[in-house]
């Protein structure tokens, strides 16, 4: 999630120009759908499982040959593949330098191979795509019901090659997530496609939906709520098949991708922060059409903060991983874990980050 800007000097004059600005902001004719009030339950301080360390302030540097490499997948041979803001999907392998697999044509976001060694990506701009071993790109779905996917963002493949994946807001698209998490209208959707069986909606009215993954036993999947602050647990199988609760809530940061590590932690990846104007004001229609209605160079946005967690089955934060000073690692997006690693994606940088998993 990005797009909230950078602060600028706070000279007086600089102040009540956006004095003036705010209020003028304030009293504008709305103009579409205004901004829903929500009240956010406080945020937890940083201390006992969320206390500040600096886990991640050692993580190394991967080149990836361009800018955002939101996710990253894993092939049989062990190549990593990530997604780049200029629509390529590239290639890592050890020693030696990023190649371009395929290009899109849109935005990759969310990446994951099947077990018919198909690339499946979350693409923000085109949808739903198989990516082939030969390079061959396929767009399985663009829309549902009707309405388009605004922001196709993240998914995970079942073993019978059900792909689950997230369309994040059916009113906006990349570049203007901010937007939805202020305003806080439910557009988001988690949907299922089999190539038998075709697509099918899950649940909707989401708040953002974001990261998706799979149980070790696919009972169950989790899907982020990035507006919301929580992972929701959807059953699959069982009793309860049909229906989500909570799994954590109330996170200390913007929960963006989860990924199933290893042992069955779900590593969490917090893009921010919260923010606690945003907390406060959230409550408030008017005040946060302001906050948008401000420019970008003023407008408050989210830290440069390294922050990561692992989550178990039933909502115990076992691991805590920071960089406070966000220098080694910001803005994450997805926590990748191979082979004793894990891998850190972001939307805003231009190289992976990689430490070794607790």
């Amino acid at each position: 999630m990005s797009g909230l800007g950078r602060a600028a000097p706070w000279t007086a004059a600089v102040m009540a120009a956006l004095a003036a600005l705010a209020l003028g902001a304030l009293f504008w004719p709305f103009g579409g759908a205004a901004p829903q009030p929500w009240t956010p339950p406080p945020a937890p301080a940083l201390e006992g499982s969320y206390a500040r360390n600096e886990a991640l302030a050692a993580a190394s540097r991967i080149e990836v040959g361009g800018r955002g490499p939101e996710d990253v997948a894993v092939a049989r041979d062990g190549a990593l593949y990530t997604g780049l803001a200029d629509g390529r999907i590239v290639r890592l392998r050890a020693g030696r330098p990023p190649e371009t697999f395929v290009t899109t044509g849109g935005r990759p976001l969310g990446l994951r191979f099947g077990a018919d060694r198909v690339l499946y990506v979350a693409d923000a701009e085109r949808g739903l795509l198989a990516v082939s071993p030969a390079g061959g790109v396929e767009v399985l779905a663009r829309a549902h019901a009707g309405i388009p996917f605004g922001l196709t963002d993240d998914l995970d493949v079942a073993a019978d090659g059900t792909v689950y994946f997230t369309d994040a807001s059916s009113r906006v698209g990349l570049g203007h997530s901010v937007r939805d998490v202020v305003e806080q209208h439910p557009t988001g959707r988690l949907l299922a496609y089999h190539r038998d069986r075709g697509l099918r909606l899950m649940h909707d009215g989401l708040s953002f939906a974001n990261g998706v993954a799979l149980a070790a036993d696919e009972s169950y999947l989790l899907v982020v709520e990035t507006a919301r602050y929580r992972l929701r647990r959807c059953w699959l199988r069982g009793e309860r098949a049909g229906h989500c609760d909570v799994m954590a809530a109330n996170l200390p940061g913007f929960p963006d991708g989860v990924t199933r590590g290893s042992l069955g932690t779900f590593w969490v990846a917090l893009v921010s922060p919260r923010n606690a104007l945003l907390d406060r004001i959230h409550p408030y229609p008017r005040l946060k059409r302001a906050l948008l209605r401000l420019p970008d160079a003023v407008r408050p946005g989210p830290r440069a903060y390294g922050f990561v967690l692992g989550i178990e089955g039933d909502g115990r934060v076992v691991h805590n991983l920071q960089d406070p000073a966000g220098q080694a690692a910001a803005f994450v997006t997805n926590a990748v874990e191979h082979e004793g690693h894990l891998y850190l994606g972001s939307l805003e940088r231009d190289a992976l980050a990689r430490v070794p998993r607790p």
